[in-house]
């Protein structure tokens, strides 16, 4: 996928829908999308709009949490 786009080009017409797609199938098999951008050469802003046009739920942020720990006993 990533040789087919060169970096900053316009992706419209059928080649934006099957990144698109290409893009939602490894998203939800659990790709980041920063694991996204990297592999497609694009930055995650680009793909984070390409999941969001083709109606992907959006996971979220990961990490540790800033809240108050439970107390275990």
């Amino acid at each position: 996928m990533a040789e087919t786009l060169k970096k900053g080009s316009r992706v419209t017409g059928a080649a934006r829908e099957k990144l698109a797609a290409d893009l939602k199938k490894k998203y939800d098999s659990g790709a980041s999308i920063r694991a996204l951008a990297e592999e497609t050469g694009r930055s995650y802003g680009f793909v984070h709009r390409m999941l969001s046009e083709s109606g992907v739920s959006l996971r979220g942020r990961g990490g540790a949490t800033r809240g108050k720990k439970t107390a275990s006993a």
